[in-house]
């Protein structure tokens, strides 16, 4: 299983790099100037967001098991982690705006950006994804027990059993 996981990794990642190539060196860099706009603020509130969401639960499997310095420091480890990671997928940023995007569509959106209400987009927009999705984790178990009856009731249908 973990070679599978593997190598869809290894694919979607020669898939990123091969679209990368193929884009207009122009829409790259209005992909890189608009990113250039939404940046700063978007990873730090991406991140936080995600610290938000995912933090909680890991504080409480550590449920009284290490002392307060050691959560304090694991916290922060974390954190700068999770820092990395965002800024690191970030990299492939401009190459999935470029394929999606037209380099004057790039230019349009950053010029937005700079407004008023799109630098209140930038700042709002993390927050409302990350209240979103903390909404729909409270809901995961269920989903994912109703799609598993679901997938073993047509499993059942055609005679695969368990």
């Amino acid at each position: 299983m973990r070679l599978i996981v593997l190598v869809i990794a290894f694919v979607l990642r020669a898939a990123v790099v091969a679209e990368a190539q193929t884009s207009a060196p122009d829409a790259i860099d209005a992909a890189r100037e608009l990113l250039s706009v939404m940046s700063p603020d978007m990873v730090s509130q991406t991140v936080q967001g995600m610290m938000g969401q995912i933090w909680p639960s890991l504080e409480q499997q550590f449920g009284g098991k290490v002392d307060q310095a050691t959560l304090t420091e694991l916290r922060a480890e974390f954190e700068r982690s999770l820092q990395e990671f965002v800024n690191d997928s970030m990299k492939d940023a401009p190459a999935i705006y470029a394929r999606y995007f037209t380099v004057d569509e790039l230019h349009q959106i950053a010029a937005f950006y700079k407004t008023p209400a799109g630098a209140k987009a930038l700042q709002t927009l993390p927050k409302v994804m990350s209240d979103y999705f903390g909404t729909m984790m409270p809901r995961m178990a269920t989903f994912q027990q109703q799609v598993n009856t679901r997938i073993q009731a047509i499993l059942d249908k055609h005679g695969y059993h368990n």
